[in-house]
């Protein structure tokens, strides 16, 4: 394990123990929030997202900031995004936290360019971790890992309907999913990323592609040789603003499921 990834992983354990799980199936009044939409957020996220700041600031002196709920308050913060930064989501899965169940986890990628060079993704309950270097591979709890399949006959597919129009929901709901099997869906990348590359899940589709949901797994999953990217084959970048993304174990059902989306009636 590299000196950044302890770095990141001892902090990561610290803002856990400190601040997270001193809250969970612990929240009082008050100390939960609906942000619009179905998206909560919890004295949780806002005080561990502080905390997490704090620590990367010591890590990397200057460098800019790009944080979910900061980003909440002051949108503008979001065009940090194209140059160096940190971008931070303190609690991945705050709407299963809120409810006092899992999965939730910290997401931290360090991006620069308007795209992640490095990401990781960490578990606060069983402590798993995952990071990733551009060009230097996936890794899990400190281990080099290779993206595999489920091997079924059916591809599993976790299919978010979230965040899509009606219209488009319907052209999805008849066109993509007689061709997989179903998974459920877990509301949180933390652990979406993951199921993709060990063998959990084979592919999914994510409809809102923020930077600090998206950044580190899909740089993880790439990473490990299976294939996160727009539903065009272009890149992910965390700068853009634009919807639409697959993941998938291999690059062959990346392919496939791209192939259905591009022939998706009235797409």
């Amino acid at each position: 394990m590299s000196i950044i990834d302890r770095e990141i992983l001892s902090l990561c354990r610290q803002v856990t123990a400190d601040v997270i799980l001193p809250r969970y199936r612990n929240l009082q009044h008050g100390e939960i929030e609906d942000k619009g939409g179905n998206d909560p957020v919890t004295i949780a996220d806002r005080e561990s997202e502080v905390a997490l700041f704090e620590g990367l600031a010591k890590l990397a002196p200057g460098l800019a900031l790009v944080g979910e709920e900061a980003c909440f308050a002051d949108e503008t913060l979001l065009d940090r995004a194209s140059g160096p930064c940190w971008i931070v989501d303190p609690i991945d899965g705050t709407r299963n936290f809120a409810a006092g169940r899992p999965p939730f986890g910290i997401l931290i990628a360090q991006a620069d360019g308007g795209e992640a060079q490095s990401g990781w993704i960490y578990d606060c309950l069983s402590g798993r971790f995952c990071a990733a270097h551009r060009g230097g591979g996936a890794f899990l709890d400190g281990e080099k890992l290779i993206a595999r399949t489920t091997g079924g006959e059916r591809p599993l597919a976790a299919i978010s309907l979230s965040f899509m129009d009606e219209a488009h929901r319907e052209r999805v709901l008849a066109h993509l999913i007689p061709h997989y099997a179903l998974a459920d869906i877990p509301w949180c990348a933390a652990e979406q990323y993951p199921r993709l590359a060990l063998g959990t899940n084979d592919v999914a589709i994510f409809e809102r592609t923020l930077p600090w949901d998206h950044a580190a797994g899909a740089l993880w999953l790439n990473e490990a040789g299976g294939k996160c990217a727009r539903a065009d084959g272009g890149p992910y970048r965390v700068d853009d603003g634009r919807k639409g993304m697959i993941g998938a174990a291999s690059p062959a059902l990346w392919e496939q499921m791209a192939r259905l989306m591009a022939e998706l009636p009235g797409d």
